[in-house]
This record gives C-alpha cells, structure tokens and sequence, in this order.
C-alpha cells in the first residue's frame, strides 16, 4: 500500500512518523514547498524505519509522484496568524492552495481516496470534492474526529470508564458551531444521562485545539493519530465507524454541504454515513452548524 502526504509541516511530519510506527504501508511519500527541508524528514524517517523488521520504502517527491496512491492525505497550509481565532479566517488562502494541490493531484492518483486535514476542513472537503471530481465517497475529513476523543477523555475521567469503551461524539462543524450529541451517547448499552457539566465537557473540548494551538504554535500529536486511524481504517478495510466531515446526504434535509457524522470507513473509502437519532436541540444545531459551513462555501463560489 503507497500514502502520500502532502505537507511536510509538523502534522505532515508527525503523521508520517505515526504511519511508519503503525506498519502496514509499502511506501510513503512526502511533499512539501521546501524540498530541502522535505528530503532531511525522509532520511531521519528512513533512519527510523530500520529499526522495523518490514521497513517501508519512504522518499520525498512531487505531486506527480502520488501515482498509485492509495490514501493521500492533504496537512498544507498557508501561513496562518500566530494567534488563531477561527479556522474559518484561513479559508480564502487555503482555497487558493487546495486549487494548485487538488487539480493535479486528481490528474496523478485519479483512483485514490483523499483525506483532508487542512483548515477549515469542512469548507476545504467540500472544495476537494468540487476541484478533484472525485465522488464524495472518496473524499472525507478529519472533522470533529479529534474533538470527540478530546470530549471522550473529558467525560471518562468523570464517569470513571476507559474513553475507549464511550460511544459519545462531537458533531456538526469542526468549529464554533460543534456541538456534543449528548443524547445519542452510550457505554456498554447504557445511556450515559445528559447534565450541565457534561455539556461543559463539549465546550471545553471545542476550544482545546485553538488553546493548544495558540501555546505551541501548532496542534499535531492527536491529529496525527486521528488521520493515520482513517489511513489504515482505509488500507486494512476496518470498516471503522468514525465520526468525519464528510458530504451530508440529506440527513435533516441538507444536502451540499460537508460536516460531521458517523461513518463507516473502509477500502472504498466512506462506505456507509449513520444518521443518529438527535434530539430537537442537536438537529438546530445541526443546522446552525451547516449554514456556517455554507457562508464559507458560498464565499468559495463567489471567489471562482
């Protein structure tokens, strides 16, 4: 199996080193704007992989070189403030970027399933669909994938069970707007009960990435571990069940639009997108979360 990366930032990097950790992948390539910089990753990743029985091939290249990819996964960015606010304010330069990467990368890897990490990842997996041509089903993003884990520890330290056996998730928009699904929240079969605290673990988990971010300058070990969840949900055709920013199918009547939902991920990539039972306030905000992606979107299209 071959993945390709591109950006070679500290997501990119990070994401790369956890891919080579996991096993599983045949060849790994890395692209970034400074190819110097790209090459020095590939040979202390290269020096890494020898301590693995099954080394895997790992090189630097171009966007071309994404031939025969299975997974490529898009961590590129334009420079962003130093001090993050809103992911939403990286939209137009990020757009510019996504229309030089996604083209050509449609043309060199027109088979493979695409997985957007960049911000803000709603808006920018909407575009991918648009300039790629791809089907929706090949095209997803990390979403709300990592706020739910962060929501998840939250909530067990105060339930007192492993966040792996809690079924609890963030949804909607990877953004302002997100909102913890509180009543579809489940361990064990039981409903874990709503009160205010709970919901307060959802706010907090909403602001981590933007705190963690504005501290060290960037966010990169739980994100790096959310993309390679998907990239080997992909390669090993788990049939994962995953929540990710993906193209809403009509689940409460909207359409043309990519936020996040449950979804199923295997080796054709979204195989299956669940529709939770949410209560009143989850499906307004639900809404709420579609209109903010759309204002983006709509400004993408204006842009055009």
């Amino acid at each position: 199996m071959k993945v390709t990366i591109i950006g070679a930032g500290a997501v990119g990097r990070t994401l790369a080193y956890t891919l080579l950790l996991g096993g599983g992948i045949r060849e790994l390539l890395l692209v970034g704007r400074r190819r110097a910089l790209v090459e020095a990753e590939v040979m202390d990743l290269r020096h890494a992989a020898t301590f693995s029985q099954s080394p895997t091939r790992i090189r630097a290249g171009e966007i071309e070189d994404a031939q025969g990819s299975e997974v490529v996964v898009i961590c590129a960015s334009a420079p962003g403030p130093k001090v993050l606010e809103d992911r939403n304010s990286l939209a137009t330069d990020n757009q510019r970027l996504m229309e030089e990467i996604l083209p050509p990368l449609a043309v060199a890897a027109p088979e493979c399933k695409l997985l957007m990490v960049s911000n803000p990842v709603d808006s920018l997996t909407w575009l991918a669909i648009r300039l790629t041509g791809f089907p929706p089903t090949r095209v997803m993003g990390t979403g709300t994938l990592v706020d739910s884990f962060r929501f998840r520890n939250l909530l067990s330290e105060e339930v007192q069970i492993n966040p792996f056996d809690l079924r609890a998730y963030i949804l909607g928009e990877h953004g302002e707007t997100q909102f913890a699904a509180m009543s579809i929240a489940l361990t064990g079969g039981e409903i874990i009960s709503n009160n205010k605290e709970r919901q307060e673990f959802g706010e907090r988990a909403k602001h981590l990435g933007v705190e963690i971010f504005n501290a060290k300058g960037n966010t990169c070990y739980a994100i790096a571990r959310a993309a390679a969840l998907v990239v080997n949900s992909i390669i090993q055709d788990d049939h994962t069940t995953i929540p990710l920013s993906v193209k809403i199918d009509g689940f409460l009547g909207i359409d043309d639009v990519c936020l996040s939902l449950p979804s199923v991920i295997g080796a054709n990539g979204v195989q299956r997108i669940l529709h939770p039972r949410l209560n009143a306030d989850e499906e307004k905000a639900f809404h709420q979360c579609a209109e903010v992606v759309r204002k983006t979107i709509t400004n993408f299209q204006c842009q055009a």
